[in-house]
């Protein structure tokens, strides 16, 4: 009987070594199994991503340039400013290249810096008639509804982060370079932030633009002249916070 129940208890601790053999040989297993399709993943994705960003410059390429007008004109698939701009842009230690979704801290960076201008310059006399007369002409339409982003006594009428930006730079360069900057050039000034801080919305704008035979300049794509043209146009969203 001894024998037989030593025995029957042997079994026993063979059935559980089995057992937790099995699971772990299934754990093992599932390990195996994640890694795998993870690493195929991985790999889908290096392959789709060079496929898509290729696609996507097609599409831009694709867009018909717009027609002959004015030296502002800008191509559909080219209404991205880069680079430094001139006069100020090593002043205040800024290009438009610091506006980049993929860059969050350049991008803050380049608001702030241009936000703080509208909270530090206060124009006066004749340099704020002028302010009032380029700065009622533009909005922040895809981040509020103001109709502009000043009041007609020059105040701030919106409070996105987008508008400080836009009034900073161009209440620098009314107070700084008045007679290096045109209304229209200060006010294209306003536009190719703005472009930069909402770039889908204004290629589908300057798309719209086109396809109705009006010049793509940035006063036209970003200013209040042609607000609204573009409704209907799939859009995505904004660079840098409201």
């Amino acid at each position: 009987m001894k024998n037989e129940h030593t025995k029957d208890k042997h079994d026993g601790q063979k059935s559980h070594s089995a057992k937790q053999e099995r699971k772990h040989t299934v754990l093992v297993g599932l390990l195996l199994l994640a890694l795998l399709l993870t690493g195929l993943n991985t790999y889908q994705l290096s392959i789709l991503k060079p496929m898509m960003n290729a696609q996507m410059l097609q599409m831009a390429q694709a867009v018909p340039a717009a027609g002959s007008g004015s030296g502002n004109a800008q191509p559909v698939s080219d209404v991205i400013p880069q680079g430094v701009p001139s006069v100020y842009g090593e002043e205040l230690g800024v290009s438009y290249d610091m506006i980049d979704a993929g860059n969050p801290q350049g991008t803050d960076a380049a608001i702030r810096r241009l936000a703080a201008l509208d909270q530090t310059i206060t124009p006066e006399g004749d340099d704020l008639e002028r302010y009032i007369r380029i700065a009622k002409q533009i909005s922040c339409e895809y981040c509020c509804g103001a109709p502009s982003v000043i009041f007609d006594n020059g105040q701030a009428a919106c409070g996105c982060a987008h508008s400080y930006a836009m009034r900073g730079i161009a209440k620098y360069l009314i107070t700084e370079h008045a007679d290096e900057y045109s209304d229209e050039e200060i006010l294209a000034e306003m536009g190719k932030w703005k472009v930069l801080f909402f770039p889908q919305q204004h290629m589908a704008k300057a798309a719209a633009l086109e396809g109705k035979g009006i010049e793509v300049d940035y006063v036209n794509l970003a200013s209040n002249k042609y607000r609204g043209i573009e409704k209907g146009s799939e859009q995505g969203g904004m660079v840098g916070g409201c």
